[in-house]
């Protein structure tokens, strides 16, 4: 991959994922170098005047209106460092602090921070070989932004903290002295610059976003595997039906679902049978799942604004000679976003477990008990849903928002903040949830559909192309067997990425 230009304000989603997960190289663009260099002789101005300045020659928080003596702002601001990291509980992965390290790189380049360049080259530079610090994942409320998770990332541009250095832990002057690189000396207001803002909850909420989106487009595969093997009507998906309840979500699962279905000769075999409705969790899968879908997109329409957000306090406009403190760094337009994908997430799986009921249950579905051939002596897919329906709850429970939560802390000048990292760390458990419960409906529906004779009756092309590729990996199941390593090997199908590539290329492919 080209090195990504950084420039503070043109930072994608995808970009993210590239740099956090797939090293890719990071470099500065010239014009956010010289909005940084502005930025800070302005900050070099005020901290060599006599005049208070909030964070630059002032404590912090309720400690706003002590002001420090000019020989002390050095010290100042290493002390903000090194007891604002408080954080504690497991480290974040190595692609989540990587990718909190490289959005605030983002939000330094912007030019409103008043950092020096030698700083933000640091950042860049520990991205580029392989230094990522050591980030507690639990300490943050949300405001001012994600404070012990930054202070955790800070001390390594000190030297001080810990980080991985090709995979191995150690200190942080140790990791930047095996990179090539040294530690800096914080000057006014860098301490302050480095913890304020949202980066943390994003770092953790984007990746999340990112697989939501693909379980997404899963979900709806699955829903279509259980409709064939359930001897689903497709008419709950035409086009019609959408147009007198125009929701935009509704529309595009509709429309996915057609694609999914599209050529069977599954439904013709089944097109004068006694039934007259299904059940909700088929016929009403555009309608759940299309409402999912939009809550992601306003999710995503949130992140894609706050990646490239100035969130620092006090902002540095170089252009008016002002420094004003605020509140950007406020995370509540993130965790509102967090805590709608995790609710998002929760339905999608809700719904999914529900068709695993009706495959399981004989007197719903006309199939064996449980899927099994031998029923009785085997218990085939009992045990399946059971694990579903536990997912399910515990994420039902992690669905309680916590962007409506706050305790106040600072000694009340911090007296309202946004949760905003609870929201982000409920959320990737949500997501992992998701991810099996998913892989169970799969799971399930082959098995289902392989009691139609698929080699006799052909569903739709990309219900066809998915059971397929999974009876590769995954073989029908004749009688009992360790059904954890079959939802295993069906949830590697969806983290490769495999599933869904094959799936769209079958949808969208010309038939002759």
């Amino acid at each position: 991959m080209t090195p990504l230009l950084l420039d503070g304000n043109t930072l994608t989603l995808s970009d993210i994922r590239d740099v956090s997960a797939r090293n890719r190289a990071v470099t500065l663009s010239p014009q956010a170098l010289e909005r940084v260099t502005k930025a800070r002789e302005l900050v070099d101005r005020v901290a060599a005047g006599d005049e208070p300045s909030y964070g630059i020659n002032t404590g912090f928080g309720t400690l706003a209106e002590v002001r420090i003596e000019k020989k002390d702002l050095q010290q100042l601001q290493r002390n903000l460092i090194v007891s604002h990291a408080a954080g504690v509980g497991q480290p974040l992965s190595i692609p989540e602090a990587r990718a909190l390290l490289l959005l605030r790189c983002n939000v330094l380049a912007k030019g409103f921070s008043g950092v020096k360049p030698s700083t933000l080259r640091l950042g860049l530079e520990m991205l580029n070989r392989g230094v990522t610090p050591i980030v507690p994942e639990r300490g943050s409320v949300g405001a001012s932004g994600d404070l012990a998770p930054l202070a955790h990332l800070a001390l390594v541009f000190i030297g001080e903290g810990e980080a991985f250095f090709d995979g191995v832990r150690m200190n942080g002057r140790d990791a930047l002295r095996k990179a090539g690189l040294e530690p800096l000396v914080l000057e006014a207001k860098e301490g302050l610059t480095l913890v304020n803002g949202t980066q943390a909850m994003c770092a953790v909420g984007v990746p999340s976003l990112l697989a939501a989106e693909e379980l997404a487009e899963l979900f709806d595969l699955a829903g279509a595997i259980t409709v064939e093997g359930m001897l689903g009507s497709h008419k709950p998906f035409l086009q019609e039906v959408h147009a007198v309840r125009p929701h935009p979500g509704h529309g595009q699962v509709s429309e996915h679902m057609r694609s999914l279905l599209r050529d069977s000769a599954l439904v013709d075999s089944h097109k004068d049978c006694a039934k007259v409705q299904d059940p909700y969790s088929l016929r009403c899968i555009p309608q759940v799942h299309g409402a999912a879908r939009e809550g992601l997109a306003f999710a995503r329409r949130i992140l894609e604004v706050e990646v490239n957000a100035g969130t620092d306090n006090p902002l540095v406009f170089a252009q008016s000679g002002e420094i004003v403190s605020a509140g950007n760094f406020h995370g509540q337009p993130v965790s509102f976003a967090l805590d709608v994908i995790a609710m998002a997430l929760t339905q999608l799986s809700s719904i999914s477990e529900r068709r695993v009921e009706q495959m399981v249950n004989p007197s719903l579905s006309g199939l064996p008990p449980f899927l099994a051939r031998n029923s009785g002596l085997n218990s085939g897919f009992m045990i399946a849903q059971v694990t579903a329906a536990a997912l399910v709850a515990e994420s039902r429970i992690l669905s309680h928002p916590a962007s409506v939560d706050s305790i106040p802390s600072s000694a009340g000048r911090e007296d309202h903040v946004s949760m905003g990292m609870t929201a982000a760390l409920k959320l990737r458990s949500v997501v992992e949830h998701a991810r099996h419960v998913l892989a169970i409906e799969l799971l399930v529906a082959s098995q289902a559909l392989d009691f139609r004779e698929p080699e006799k009756t052909v569903p739709g092309r990309g219900v066809a192309a998915a059971h397929q590729l999974i009876r590769t990996r995954v073989p029908h199941m004749e009688s009992d067997r360790e059904l954890h390593r079959d939802i295993t090997s069906v949830a590697a199908l969806v983290d490769t990425g495999e599933l869904l590539a094959t799936v769209r290329r079958a949808c969208y492919e010309t038939r002759a």
